[in-house]
Parts: C-alpha cells; structure tokens; sequence
C-alpha cells in the first residue's frame, strides 16, 4: 500500500453534507451478524442435543448488555431462561477449541495482507474476589500493575498493518492450583489439563497450535516476558519464524562473539574451575545503549495513527547471548527505539532473529511497534465486549465465555473490514452501539447514524489537529 493510499484512512468527515454512505454501509450489519453465527452452527452440538440458539442469544447479548454476564444477558432478553443459558455455559460439552479455531481463520483470511501479518502474545489479568474462580490467585495482575487476587490467562492476536483480532486465550494456573487436587476437582479441571506450565510455554503452545492448523503469519512478538526466556526464542526459531521480543534492560548481551572455556585456575586460591565461562564481558542493554552517539542513530517513520505519524529513532546491533539452559552462545539482532513521548524518553529494547539483510529497518521498526495490537485488542475486548465480567467458577465456564467472546471479537473485525471504505473510523464500541440499537430501536436510523457521524466528525477533527501539525495543510485531500 502506498503512502497515499495509507493516508486514505484518514480522509476529512467534517466536509461531507450528509450521512447516507453510513446508513446503506450499516444497513444489513444484523443480517451480517446471523450469516456470520450460522458458520459456527456445528460447533455447538453434540450426538444429542444442539445448542445454537443459546450461542447465538448469548453473542446478541454481548451487543445489548452492559454486564456481559449470563444473569444481566437474560434479563435483558426476555425469552432466555437463566438455568438454561447456565448449562449451557458451565455443563453442556460443546467444543470451545473448534469455536476459537474457527474464528482464528477466519480473521487470518479476513486480514488484508498489506504488510507483515504478526502473531502478538500478551497475558492479561482480572482481578477477582474470593478463592472460587478457577485459577484465581495472589498474582501479579497486569491490569492494576500490581500483586492481586487474580485471574491471568495468555492470549494472541494475529494483526497486519491497523487491523487486528483475538485468535486465542489459555488460562494460567499457578503451581498452588496444580498442587491442589481438591480445588481442580471442585473447578471441574480436566485431569491431562493440571500440569503446571509458565507462561512462556502456554505461549509457545499458542504459536505451535496457529501453526498446527494452518494459520499464515509473518513473525512472533511479545514483551519482556516472552523476551528474556531463551529458551522461547530458540524453539519458535526451530519452528522456522521470525520472532520479535521486547527485552527488560538490565538483559546482558556481548558485542563480540565470546567463547565458553573453562577458565584456568589461580595459584593457591581454592579448588580448580569446572563450569565453563565466557571469555569476553557482557553488557546491559541500557549501558550499551548509554554508549551510542547520535550518528548511530536513524529515524524512522513507522506508521500513520490518530495522533499523527508514530517516528522514532533506531539503532539496530548484531549482539549474543549466553544461553544458559543449553549452555550455548547464540546470536540475536538487538533492536532499541528512542521516542521523545510528553514527558520524558521512552526507550525500548528487543531481541529477533531476523537480519538487515533479509528485512529492511522499517520492517523491523513495524514488527516491534506490532505488539500494540493485542494491548488494544484485549482492551476491546474487555471494555467493549465484557471478556473482563464474567461471574462463573467452572473451568469448562471459563473456556466457552472465552470462545463466545473471541468469537463475537472476529465479527468486529470483519465489520471494520467490511464498512472501511466508507466508514474509516469505525470503531468496536461503535459497532456495539449499532447491533443494540437495531435490536431495541428506540430512535430512528436516521438520529442513530447522526449520533456515530457526530462522535466521527470529533474523532476526525482530533486526527486533523495532529497531522495539520506535521505540515498537512489539508488532510481532507
């Protein structure tokens, strides 16, 4: 896509006269919806029963409630039955892997394939009361940036360019949940399911599975978690991708390629070395970074956003590691970015295996911001479909809330998709708004759609103030 195709998506709102091109675009969006459903039809039977409906009342409820829980999703639909819609969630044994599955190639295919189309892992917490729900703990919880009592499960995103969905969620069970037979029996745990796992191997699950059952993606990314667990890299390496890991800065690195020998012992000074040792002295990354002068520097452009166009400089760096589970030296290209941000500097650092010969710097400048993706698809998720209200303790409760709401997530993207041409800027939350107001209807189409051009036309004129500040001197054009 070139730079003035890119720059369509922020086409001005604020000159158009009128608001037809939204009504004849959204017109059929709850037909949409129902054909979309209809595709996951036979994943919701067993050899007895079928369970569709439930499905289907339940992803119409994510749209119309404002607690996505199953209580607040059958008031508001007066003919669902509570205990049903329970069992539905908590007992009935429809396949949740096949629903989070399907969606997965669903939003592979539905992906354009504009540039590099990555596989972006995050873990995500939500705070909980009590010791009940499955996998609860005292944790660190990302969501308040602190120890709390917790639920963490792991998740991935496949995005290309400004596009992005949720293709997977796996539950975290700390040590203590594994060790403890009583309360995986009360949470309903599958037995094959208690073996305690981090949250890197959860990951490289989530990257072997996308691979397993065809899913095409580009590159590998994560933050300093994924990052500083080698042993991650090494086999997504194996797998044959590209991975692009944020690292924490105090990671040691040497500039030149060391040798591990053990090292010869000193006169009289206790007993003789046996552990090999590098030859050469390592560096943190931040150290490292503090030495750079500013022609080592480059700045790049990586993408258009809201608030004008995201550049940053970076230095790119042949470096090594001492892996120390395998005890082997192995290579990284070690990738910093420096931003001037309100306040202060931010700078971060990765690791990939990719090289300046295979990939240009911008390209591996687009993998490293990628990963802003599934922070913003997790908070869609959590804010616009409720992936963070869920009130069940089952294990199997757990996994089919998941499923229905990456689901229900895949079906924004293909909307977003659908309406870009005319509707650059819609959004999840906007979408939402649409499907609850075509199922309650209490204004007409027309004050609807003003309602969304309004909340456009202001998020247009904020996407004008930043650009018209970088040179553009109509950004209607």
């Amino acid at each position: 896509m070139t730079e003035k195709q890119t720059y369509r998506s922020f086409q001005c709102l604020t000159q158009r006269k009128n608001t037809k091109n939204y009504g004849k675009t959204l017109a059929a969006s709850v037909k949409r919806l129902g054909a979309y459903l209809v595709d996951f039809q036979d994943c919701f039977q067993n050899r007895t029963k079928k369970f569709f409906d439930k499905a289907e009342s339940y992803a119409h409820g994510v749209f119309i409630s404002n607690h996505r829980n199953i209580e607040r999703i059958c008031e508001d639909q007066s003919d669902l039955d509570y205990y049903q819609m329970q069992h539905f969630i908590t007992h009935s044994n429809w396949n949740e892997r096949k629903v989070i599955d399907r969606s997965a190639i669903q939003v592979s295919k539905s992906l354009p394939k504009r540039k590099l189309t990555g596989l972006i892992i995050d873990e995500t917490g939500t705070v909980k009361k009590g010791d009940k729900s499955v996998g609860v703990s005292w944790q660190y919880c990302g969501n308040v940036g602190k120890l709390a009592n917790s639920q963490v499960a792991v998740m991935s995103c496949l995005s290309n360019d400004d596009f992005a969905s949720m293709t997977d969620a796996r539950l975290f069970l700390p040590e203590g949940w594994c060790d403890d037979k009583y309360r995986c029996d009360k949470a309903d745990i599958p037995q094959d399911l208690r073996m305690f796992k981090t949250k890197t191997e959860i990951a490289y699950d989530i990257v072997e599975h996308h691979n397993e059952i065809g899913i095409d993606f580009d590159f590998v990314g994560g933050d300093g978690l994924y990052g500083n667990d080698p042993e991650l890299a090494r086999k997504i390496n194996e797998l044959g991708y590209v991975y692009m890991f944020d690292i924490h800065k105090d990671q040691h690195v040497f500039i030149e390629e060391p040798i591990l020998e053990v090292p010869e012992s000193k006169l009289g000074k206790g007993r003789k070395p046996s552990l090999v040792k590098p030859d050469k002295q390592s560096i943190r990354v931040d150290k490292y970074c503090d030495t750079l002068n500013k022609g080592d520097w480059t700045e790049i452009k990586v993408r258009k956003t809201t608030k004008g166009t995201l550049k940053a400089l970076f230095h790119f760096a042949k470096v090594f590691i001492w892996n120390r589970t395998t005890n082997t030296i192995e290579p990284r290209l070690l990738v910093i970015k420096k931003q001037k941000t309100k306040n202060e500097e931010e700078i971060k650092y990765s690791f990939t295996n990719a090289n300046l010969e295979q990939y240009t710097p911008k390209a591996l400048a687009y993998m490293q911001g990628q990963r802003f993706f599934v922070e913003h698809c997790i908070k869609e998720c959590k804010q616009v479909l409720g992936l963070d209200q869920f009130q069940t303790r089952k294990w199997t409760a757990w996994q089919h809330q998941v499923a229905l709401n990456i689901m229900t997530a895949c079906f924004i993207l293909k909307e977003k998709l659908f309406c870009f041409e005319d509707l650059p800027l819609l959004s999840a939350w906007d979408v939402k708004a649409w499907i609850c107001f075509k199922f309650f209807q209490q204004l007409s189409d027309d004050d609807m759609i003003d309602r969304m051009f309004v909340r456009h036309v202001k998020r247009q004129a904020d996407i004008n103030r930043a650009f018209i500040k970088e040179g553009f001197a109509n950004v209607s054009k």
